[in-house]
């Protein structure tokens, strides 16, 4: 179809399209006319992504995609809906027009619900964390009550979301606080009644003490043991390291040197001879005596220290036996001991917890803030008159002709040469134009032209 057909057939349906057209703006006249006004207000709210100093996850810089779609899906949620019903004066709009619908429907709690969900749309802004909960009334106050009641339902959902699983964590926790102290004080009672029954107040000070008491022992015993090894006599080491006994056989040594000297020159019977072998006869018998002295003083020590071994050796046996049952004890006192401490752990981690969840629980504030109430609108919301007519007329205009178009398919007309050639597949000779033809003819020469270049064939 070239553009010489589409004139033709807008001209020869032109009736039907300007019917059409006539249709379309009476009846987007009556929508402007008819249709009621319709108020549009908004209330904002903020999701704050500072850390919750009660205890809450913090977040960092924008929140997730997912959390505000989250949000969002809350906010149209029918738990948020109900709360908003109850907030609403029965006896003002829309609660007072809905309330007479919702009396003839089956459930009319739940349809009440479904009705103000209906006019409710929430946006999220671009690129930030507000959320924009809007609701159309047919009133402006209509419009801004019902705005301010769901985001009031929505910060207390949202708080009441947060604080009622901490309510219930906090009375789990208050029940495992109970039987953790329980734990606590059987670990503490078996702890006190084993220190009672051996004995013991602290295992490192008792076991050290008995420790240290063998190590005493036992330096005794080699201190016993080296002094019985020593024997007596005079090959006894008191006799050997008497100084005493040293110096007088020094002197002894000393004066038998001199009598050998003396010897050599002198005689047996020579005075001088005489007298140095009687001194040195009586220090020999001094040193004799002294010796015989220490000798015996040191057989006897020596059997008093052969007495203390054998005692030492019994207190060590004993302090032997002693340590290992403390080193038992120690071993039954560590393992109570660790009891009481992972029991009191077990206590004080689940009362933290417990005062955490409580305090929680009481929390007012939560991380959704109230930007501002929605205002009343001043117009309207959506197309003025002046807009929905400049549609309605290019929607006219665009249905009128696909209108004629479609008349046209469906009885279908020759109205130009281009048509009579199309459906007899033949060329045209010559036109007769009618008398006060509306139409004239336009392409005649083309059409000659071509009958010229093609053979002629019969029409019969």
């Amino acid at each position: 179809m070239n553009l010489h057909q589409f004139f033709s057939i807008m001209r020869a349906r032109s009736g039907l399209a300007g019917l059409i057209l006539l249709a379309t703006l009476a009846l987007a006249l009556a929508w402007v006319v008819l249709r009621p006004p319709t108020y549009v207000a908004r209330a904002p709210v903020l999701v704050d992504v500072r850390t919750d100093p009660v205890g809450a996850t913090p977040l960092q810089g924008m929140v997730s995609p997912g959390y505000i779609s989250t949000q969002i899906d809350i906010v149209k949620s029918d738990r948020v809906a109900a709360r908003v019903v109850e907030m609403l004066p029965a006896d003002q709009e829309p609660m007072l027009r809905l309330r007479e619908d919702a009396g003839k429907k089956p459930s009319p709690q739940q349809w009440l619900v479904h009705a103000i969900q209906r006019q409710l749309e929430v946006k999220p802004a671009r690129e930030s964390n507000i959320i924009n909960i809007a609701w159309s009334g047919r009133s402006p106050a209509e419009a801004a009550r019902v705005a301010n009641a769901f985001a009031q339902a929505y910060l207390d959902t949202n708080l009441n979301l947060k604080t009622a699983p901490a309510r219930r964590y906090a009375e789990w926790f208050d029940q495992q606080v109970g039987a953790a102290r329980e734990r606590l004080e059987q670990a503490q009672t078996k702890l006190s009644a084993f220190q009672e029954k051996a004995g013991i107040i602290s295992s490192s000070e008792q076991g050290d003490y008995e420790t240290a008491r063998l190590s005493e022992l036992s330096a005794q015993l080699m201190t016993a043991q080296s002094r019985r090894r020593s024997g007596g006599g005079e090959t006894s080491s008191e006799v050997l390291q008497s100084p005493l006994v040293n110096n007088m056989r020094a002197d002894v040594a000393k004066l038998e040197a001199k009598v050998q000297e003396a010897s050599a020159t002198m005689g047996p019977n020579h005075p001088k001879m005489q007298q140095m072998e009687a001194e040195l006869r009586s220090m020999r018998g001094r040193l004799a005596g002294e010796s015989s002295r220490l000798g015996s003083a040191a057989a006897v020590s020596s059997q008093a220290s052969a007495n203390r071994v054998r005692e030492l050796q019994d207190a060590i046996t004993a302090q032997k036996a002693r340590v290992l049952a403390t080193n038992k004890q120690r071993g039954e006192l560590n393992v109570l001991q660790r009891e009481v401490d992972s029991a009191q752990k077990a206590f004080e981690t689940v009362s933290a917890s417990a005062a955490q969840s409580r305090l929680q629980s009481l929390s007012t504030q939560s991380n959704v803030l109230f930007l501002g109430s929605a205002v009343e609108p001043i117009e309207p919301s959506g197309p003025t008159p002046l807009q929905a007519m400049l549609v309605a007329l290019g929607g006219g205009l665009l249905l009128g002709m696909a209108g004629a178009l479609l008349a046209e398919l469906a009885n279908r007309r020759v109205r130009s040469v281009e048509d009579l050639e199309m459906v007899t597949h033949l060329p045209i000779l010559g036109i007769v134009p009618a008398p006060k033809a509306r139409i004239a003819p336009m392409r005649l020469a083309n059409s000659q032209r071509r009958l010229a270049l093609t053979p002629q064939r019969s029409l019969a």
